[in-house]
């Protein structure tokens, strides 16, 4: 069976798909719909059971709100003796603070360990620049009455005297 021109024609009681399809292969078209949303269907109710709160039978039913979705997976590494105790993520104690730093007679915060450079700029002190690699010599800076590249010097442990010409 061919096509014919009628065919591309609409004709009452005629579905439009049909007129593109061949018969057979619109009746398999349909079938296979039908399948999908039956597949459709067991899926989205078997994933609402998932977020359904679980009860046992005879028990009393405590408010939750957890998802049973991946519950299967909260105890998965629990018997894995190579990860040990948890450990905190954060800094262990918190940055080592000098509150003992001062720039030209201004006190400034800085931790111990920062670049000179950062501190003088949080604290608003324009040191001059030119490489910033401490090759040429422009940023120097009195720190504690000695000379040194802010570029490349740190903020020491105790009192932090910074003189910036």
């Amino acid at each position: 069976s061919s096509f014919r021109r009628d065919d591309l024609i609409p004709h009452p009681g005629k579905p439009a798909i049909a007129l593109f399809f061949h018969p057979i292969r619109y009746q398999a078209a349909q079938m296979i719909s039908r399948r999908l949303a039956a597949i459709a269907t067991v899926v989205c109710a078997s994933s609402v059971s998932a977020f359904a709160p679980t009860q046992q039978p005879g028990s009393v039913r405590i408010a939750n709100t957890e998802l049973n979705m991946f519950g299967g997976l909260k105890g998965a590494f629990a018997n894995d003796d190579d990860l040990g105790k948890p450990q905190n993520a954060g800094l262990t104690g918190g940055p080592k603070v000098n509150e003992n730093v001062s720039i030209n007679g201004k006190p400034v915060n800085a931790v111990v360990g920062q670049k000179i450079s950062q501190v003088a700029a949080s604290a608003r002190v324009k040191i001059p620049y030119s490489c910033k690699n401490g090759d040429c010599g422009t940023c120097v800076v009195k720190i504690n009455g000695r000379n040194q590249k802010a570029c490349q010097a740190t903020v020491p442990n105790g009192k932090c005297q910074i003189s910036v010409n």
